[in-house]
């Protein structure tokens, strides 16, 4: 009898409990996402709506750091890339990784729960030509919410890892494609795009209904042909500010990475990029500010109705990008609390702005710049350095196009007052010598064109060497709390906490702690791999997590010379997601291992120089994103010196032109000519005699 009473409780037992866990799961929804005190998840990109990476655990802290140590790893070997901010709900760790492959694991033990691919590669055709890979994602009510490649938002159960819905979200066989988070608030799910580089593209963002998929609203960036009419009173004003036929080369502008969403206004901000082609002097040959270009756009949240702007760079021509992310605050200026947005673009200034009416508080320099004095506060506009716009051919400017700031993000401790950002100081030539200017035309496919000379160099020395940092800075006086100088030239996004802490990877393998308030190194964490992909916090179980994906370099590949210097090379270098706790045992499953290519030759093949010359162009507009400057490679793409797959002609032909390699990611280059591909060869043969030689 008392077997038989056991048999017939236990399975109602089971399901309670599984009906109590099922009630207990958090919803998250505009209220969590706003203020969520325990710290228990880490359910938007910054965390919460305010983007400031601040979590307000501080189980771990700055007196038990060293405690630190690896819970449990997971490998992650058919993924290219894992340069992506991950999400934590509920004990399960969600992120995109490759060609926005969706994944949820366990925080507890690192089991993956469940993987779904939107087979992007099967797909993408010419889209894949962009190695920069998915940056992160969104969680809204049992969802998970990510752009694609190709150019479609999908909303996936995150649960069961099945697609719920998916909208194609830019136009057939265009150049748009979309690497960035998705933005999640009041039920509606946003998403930008990029491409501006990769072709004719005017930029725009979209929101869709986070239930059904339908779309709600549409605000593009720039102005479209003022013959077709203006989409609102804003393009209509915006067009004023540009110059010629702008509409023929798109115009660019677009938000491919940060949006941030202001619950006290309901309004969400836009970082927009660069303008299609960088040149100014050939998209808006008359000059003029070219708004939206390099500008914060606060549009109404429900509506997508304007409501104020801030441009950065008026009429840019750097690739001096505003979509940064853009980190919301209060803080006491001039004796009162001001609602404030905390901006590092690329152009090497910090601002503070108003958030109410989008005006400059102050603004200063937070690295080496050469292309402008000062920001007028009066005017809210740079005062320029007039020869940064090369207007003799050629002009060195700082920083590099890279930026001061790029993508990783940087965060804010509102117990310091500070904010940590990583940092790059660099430089650039840009030549515009030898270019058409008044006929200039995108080259026909996707390939990465800026309206500058490919390759072009200053002949009175060397540039600047680029250099990385993490830099802890006063948004109230506007200056340095203090530098740490980090490996390589790039270093990896920030996350801060309750706990006395930042924590940030780095191009040499490691996570590492620092004292927030002073910026000692507490501790450091071996991750196996160069890493760039910022960390997050979370609490199960009562215990406080430390995650990261580890992975070299993702869409840095083009600094492939500067990545191979660290070693981190190739397809046989590790993609993981690492998790820390206090007194963890964990191991790495293989130790740290540096790589160099060694470029092989066919002693047989006579380098033709006029050839390896005109190769050496088609190489820099097809090839380099993915396989390196100077044919150098940093990251999944194979070196080319090293590949024996170019010594045999119809072998490369295949692979380039004919796609045989399309379902591993490498799209076929239709619109390359046979000429062109010799080229290629002849200029891969020279690049890898001149290195052997070395």
């Amino acid at each position: 009898m008392i077997a038989s009473k056991s048999s017939r409780i236990l399975p109602w037992l089971l399901a309670t409990f599984a009906s109590t866990c099922a009630l207990a799961a958090s919803v998250v929804d505009n209220a969590l996402l706003t203020r969520e005190p325990s710290g228990a998840h880490w359910a938007g990109y910054g965390r919460t709506f305010d983007e400031q990476r601040f979590s307000p655990l501080r189980q771990v802290n700055a007196g038990n750091v060293k405690r630190l140590g690896l819970a449990w790893s997971l490998e992650l070997d058919d993924v290219p890339n894992v340069t992506t901010v991950p999400l934590e709900v509920d004990g399960v760790i969600y992120f995109a990784a490759g060609y926005s492959i969706v994944h949820a694991v366990d925080a507890r033990s690192g089991k993956l729960l469940w993987r779904y691919d939107p087979e992007v590669t099967k797909v993408g055709g010419q889209k894949l030509k962009t190695a920069w890979g998915s940056r992160g994602l969104a969680f809204w009510k049992g969802r998970v919410y990510a752009g694609t490649q190709d150019g479609r938002l999908i909303a996936v159960d995150a649960r069961t890892g099945k697609l719920v819905w998916s909208v194609m979200t830019i136009a057939k066989d265009d150049n748009r494609y979309i690497t960035g988070a998705p933005k999640v608030f009041n039920g509606l799910v946003v998403i930008g795009h990029g491409g501006a580089d990769y072709g004719p593209v005017r930029g725009y963002v979209t929101a869709y209904d986070a239930e059904t998929g339908k779309q709600r609203w549409r605000f593009h960036t720039v102005p479209g042909n003022p013959a077709d009419g203006f989409e609102n009173k804003a393009m209509e004003m915006a067009a004023k500010t540009w110059t010629g036929e702008w509409w023929k080369h798109g115009g660019g502008g677009t938000v491919w990475n940060a949006m941030t969403y202001d619950p006290e206004f309901n309004r969400i901000y836009l970082g927009t990029g660069n303008g299609a082609p960088w040149n100014q002097k050939i998209r808006s040959p008359g000059g003029g500010d070219n708004l939206f270009l390099c500008s914060i756009v606060a549009l109404d949240a429900d509506t997508g109705e304007y409501a104020w702007h801030y441009q950065t760079n008026p009429g840019e021509t750097w690739d001096y990008n505003s979509a940064m992310d853009m980190v919301l605050a209060t803080l006491p200026i001039d004796g009162q609390p001001r609602k404030v947005l905390l901006h590092a673009p690329k152009n090497g200034f910090f601002y503070v702005i108003d958030r109410a009416t989008g005006k400059p508080i102050s603004a200063e320099k937070i690295v080496k710049v050469t292309w402008a004095e000062r920001i007028d506060l009066s005017t809210g506009r740079p005062v320029e350095n007039p020869a940064a716009r090369y207007p003799n051919g050629g002009a060195r400017v700082s920083p590099a196009n890279q930026g001061a700031h790029s993508w990783h993000p940087m965060a804010f401790n509102p117990r310091t007052g500070l904010a940590y950002i990583p940092v790059r100081e660099s430089e650039d030539f840009y030549s515009d010598q030898g270019v058409d200017t008044k006929h200039w035309k995108h080259p026909p496919g996707m390939i990465f064109s800026t309206g500058l000379a490919p390759g072009a160099a200053p002949t009175d020395g060397p540039l600047m060497e680029p250099s990385s940092a993490l830099l802890a800075w006063n948004p109230l006086t506007q200056q340095q709390a203090w530098r740490v100088p980090t490996p390589g030239e790039y270093s990896g996004g920030v996350l801060t906490t309750a706990g006395g802490l930042v924590f940030q990877a780095d191009a040499g393998g490691k996570l590492n702690a620092y004292d927030a308030e002073r910026g000692t190194r507490l501790w450091a964490g071996d991750l196996g791999v160069g890493t760039l992909s910022p960390p997050i916090t979370y609490t199960v179980g009562g215990r406080q997590y430390v995650s990261i994906l580890a992975g070299w370099m993702g869409g840095s590949t083009v600094y492939g010379k500067r990545s191979a210097a660290m070693g981190w090379v190739g397809r046989e270098q590790p993609r993981r997601l690492l998790t820390f706790v206090l007194d963890g045992k964990g191991a790495l499953p293989r130790p740290p291992h540096h790589t160099h290519p060694t470029p092989i030759d066919d002693p047989a093949f006579v380098v033709d120089a006029a050839k390896a010359k005109r190769g050496f162009i088609a190489y820099a507009l097809n090839c380099l994103t993915c396989h390196g400057m100077d044919a150098i490679a940093g990251g999944y793409a194979p070196d080319l010196r090293a590949s024996p797959i170019p010594l045999a002609v119809e072998v490369f032909d295949s692979v380039v032109r004919q796609g045989a390699l399309a379902q591993r990611g490498m799209p076929p280059f239709a619109d390359l000519g046979a000429d062109d591909l010799d080229a290629i060869r002849h200029y891969l043969r020279q690049r890898a005699r001149h290195d052997l030689q070395e």
